[in-house]
């Protein structure tokens, strides 16, 4: 039977950098702080002095995940009211770093050193910004701006059903997520009372997740940089420079890096979570640890919604197909035949053409 720490006491005291990553020990001894959680703060809601104390008095996790929990019923309300279900996708790009802050901001608060956690928080503001900048860009805040997959969804399997959808995984298991994929961070919080530096390897790979936003940043820049030359052709008749007329008429970027992976900014964004659970299995030498639940959720959502939008660039772009054989989705294929611009500048109409006799076919 596990006895609930002792009162005051909001963290374990662990004697290894193993016993950090253990979730008998460092979690399940504080869940009954998220039952007791909303009365407390409802009791003292008027009392800032009190709401402090009950802040610092509940495990960081806990007060994280009943954070995460208590914004689904806002999503919910707001995306059915407003016939709109891209609201976690407005603040996907924020939470993140919100709980990442609240893990700088706990360990101060709390006496604990937090030269990890303000690493992470460095990578964390540097991901936030790049992300948010290019949802913006692309109009993501604009009134009634919302994920055209999700019509499609509920096009398919119906209103009643995308409801349901709506409650178990949109608004739901979508902002527990976004809590879920920084727990790793807690874990270098915990390990601060043994270690409070990262050893050089540690400090590396944190340093290693700077250039992989890097690396996204250029892609988001290279897919923006072809959709407004490809906007600009159809508009004008006009090739911008650094672009062919195959290339624009083919409709879906080939050029850059996406001659080599079909998504590199989705690769790059997987090893960033992935690498930061590594991080965190490192720090404790525990490489099989509760905090894989967030990286394998947030490696789930890819692994979902990719193949729904290839199926649809397939069905839009009659040359997708051939990309697809040609160019791995993430990863560089480092064996087959590659993207040939010059080939497809003569198997790209032919193919083209066959797709419109096709869909004419089908039409009669």
């Amino acid at each position: 039977m596990l006895l609930p720490p002792v009162i005051g006491t909001a963290i374990p005291v662990v004697k290894t950098l193993s016993e950090c990553a253990s979730y008998s020990r460092t979690i399940e001894p504080y869940l009954p702080q998220l039952y007791s959680l909303p009365e407390q703060i409802w009791t003292h809601i008027a009392d800032p002095v009190a709401l402090r104390n009950i802040y610092v008095a509940t495990n960081p996790v806990i007060s994280g995940l009943a954070f995460s929990i208590a914004l689904f019923p806002i999503f919910l309300v707001v995306s059915e009211v407003n016939r709109n279900w891209s609201q976690v996708d407005r603040v996907w790009s924020i939470l993140p770093t919100l709980y990442h802050i609240h893990y700088a901001v706990w360990g101060r608060m709390s006496g604990l050193n937090t030269d990890k956690v303000d690493k992470i928080l460095l990578f964390s503001l540097l991901w936030t910004t790049r992300l948010t900048y290019n949802y913006w860009r692309r109009g993501g805040y604009q009134i009634g701006s919302e994920d055209y997959r999700w019509n499609l969804i509920k096009g398919w399997i119906g209103t009643p059903a995308f409801f349901v959808l709506n409650v178990l995984f949109t608004s739901s298991i979508q902002s527990v997520l976004l809590f879920a994929v920084t727990t790793p961070t807690y874990l270098m919080l915990l390990s601060s009372r043994l270690e409070p530096r990262f050893t050089p390897l540690e400090l590396t790979l944190s340093r290693a997740l700077i250039p992989l936003i890097a690396l996204e940043w250029y892609a988001d820049g290279q897919q923006w940089a072809f959709h407004e030359a490809k906007a600009t052709y159809q508009k004008t008749a006009k090739v911008p420079q650094g672009y062919t007329r195959a290339q624009l008429e083919r409709g879906f970027n080939t050029t850059g890096m996406f001659k080599y992976s079909r998504h590199p900014n989705f690769a790059a964004e997987q090893s960033i979570w992935v690498l930061l659970y590594v991080i965190g299995a490192l720090v404790t030498g525990e490489w099989f640890n509760w905090t894989a639940f967030g990286m394998i959720q947030y490696l789930g959502v890819f692994a979902g919604s990719t193949p729904l939008t290839e199926w649809i660039s397939a069905g839009k772009y009659p040359e997708y197909k051939i990309y697809q054989k040609r160019v791995g989705k993430f990863l560089p294929w480092p064996f087959g035949k590659g993207w040939d611009e010059k080939e497809m500048e003569v198997l790209g109409p032919k193919v083209t053409e066959e797709a419109r006799r096709e869909k004419a076919k089908k039409g009669q």
